[in-house]
């Protein structure tokens, strides 16, 4: 008999039963009651022939508001950036999406040149001395940061602005849970940390002051005052930067930053309906053996020839187990492979540009946005290309989202969830793609939904 796909038989499952011990698959499920086990047969329909499920799921999929169906002005961490198409031309080459960790070099040379040219780019981008081959994303990456920086001070407390993503600081806080170390939380004040809060809580318990750059709201934080603080307190300070943003900003690295770390999202990675995504991790030198996670390093073979090989692996849990800096023991690959594509196609100026883009249109937004009556750009402080907007007293931002969606535009989003007190402002992120006959409807259309 000719199957199109492989099936598992009568003849397979009667023999898997026998090998386990049991008659019939209902007794792997014995220890369910009875009561909460689902009666009868799911809603599902017959089987249908391949047209007709590709028409039924193209169906299920068409009722996604994306962004080809939708204009966006939602951030928040994850943007609806260019991705140019060169992209995923060479991701999709079997030789890198087939890979994983390249363990015997001599027969992996293009993976590790390639992780090794991410890694060279991170660290040009953050002016860190040392990057690694990539992070699950970027609020993991936070949380090994923090980490990381209590066991170089031998001290417990972590001090996070409250401006650092709600995400990212939860994770902070569950990796701080299972090890025993102190969160402290500091405020912000027109968007930006409260430099005189941070100083009220760093003290000499303090292993690491957590901060984004540019931040949650879209602001971007006065990293040399910040730096100062920790620094005189002999702390470590962590910085979690927009890679895209470093195209225009100064370097967190220039500033005295001792680990940045961030999400490579911005830098040619699709949204892809939430992730995966890809983080990255640079530290200054004196941090190098603590650093998590792969280091691709450049040598050379007994010819002279240049070559790529995995380095300073003895600080890795594949190898050190309990005593290992870390449990991350993978990267991304994948996904840093279309950050160095990105940023290998843009180039120097190109990155500017593109950097330069986000912060004209998001100003110009601004602009726009902060004139319906009513409403006004909530923070003085300076921003990237995002910014908080302050509704008219009295309009729910879950509601007036519901309305955008039904209009074609996905919404900023709504501050209350995470902020109580920014009740009634909404987070608006505008990219490059955004053009100015969008930003012009997407303002009419919102002061129409207010």
């Amino acid at each position: 008999m000719k199957h199109r796909y492989l099936p598992m038989t009568e003849q397979d499952r009667s023999e898997m039963l026998a090998e386990i011990g049991i008659q019939s698959v209902e007794e792997l499920f014995a220890d369910i009651p009875e009561a909460v086990r689902y009666k009868g047969r799911l809603p599902m329909s017959e089987a249908l022939d391949e047209y007709a499920l590709l028409r039924h799921m193209k169906q299920l999929a068409d009722k996604n508001a994306d962004f080809d169906s939708h204009t966006s002005f939602l951030g928040a961490g994850l943007y609806d950036h260019h991705v140019p198409v060169v992209i995923n031309h060479v991701i999709s080459r079997s030789e890198f999406y087939t890979a994983y960790t390249p363990y015997q070099p001599e027969i992996s040379q293009g993976e590790l040149q390639a992780i090794f040219e991410f890694q060279s780019y991170i660290c040009e981008l953050t002016g860190m001395k040392v990057a690694n081959a990539s992070m699950y994303d970027g609020a993991t990456a936070l949380s090994e940061a923090a980490v990381l920086a209590s066991g170089a001070a031998k001290r417990k407390k972590i001090v996070v602005s409250s401006a650092v993503h709600p995400e990212a600081r939860q994770v902070v806080k569950t990796t701080a849970a299972g090890l025993g170390l102190e969160i402290a939380e500091v405020g912000s004040s027109d968007g930006v940390t409260d430099l005189a809060l941070l100083a009220q809580a760093i003290d000499g318990e303090t292993a690491a002051v957590l901060v984004q750059y540019p931040n949650f709201f879209g602001c971007i934080e006065n990293l040399a005052a910040i730096e100062q603080l920790t620094h005189d307190a002999k702390a470590l300070l962590v910085v979690s930067a927009n890679p895209l943003a470093l195209g225009v900003l100064e370097t967190p690295g220039k500033l005295g930053a001792d680990i940045v770390v961030g999400d490579a999202q911005p830098l040619g990675i699709s949204a892809s309906l939430g992730g995966p995504t890809c983080g990255y991790f640079a530290v200054a030198e004196h941090l190098m053996r603590r650093i998590p996670g792969r280091i691709v390093g450049q040598t050379v073979d007994r010819s002279g020839k240049r070559g790529f090989v995995l380095t300073l692996q003895a600080r890795e849990q594949h190898i050190r187990r309990e005593k290992a800096t870390s449990n991350i023991c993978s990267n991304q690959a994948l996904l840093a492979l279309c950050a160095s594509v990105y940023l290998s196609v843009m180039g120097k100026e190109g990155l500017r540009e593109v950097g330069g883009l986000n912060i004209r249109k998001s100003h110009y937004a601004a602009s726009r946005l902060g004139a319906i009556p009513g409403a006004k750009v909530a923070f003085s402080s300076p921003f990237f290309n995002e910014f908080v907007l302050k509704l008219p007293e009295g309009s729910d931002p879950g509601a007036v989202n519901a309305k955008l969606l039904g209009k074609g535009f996905l919404g900023g989003y709504d501050l209350g969830k995470d902020y109580p007190e920014l009740s009634g402002h909404m987070l608006i992120a505008v990219t490059e793609k955004r053009s100015k006959s969008e930003i012009d409807e997407f303002a009419s259309v919102l002061e129409g939904c207010l």
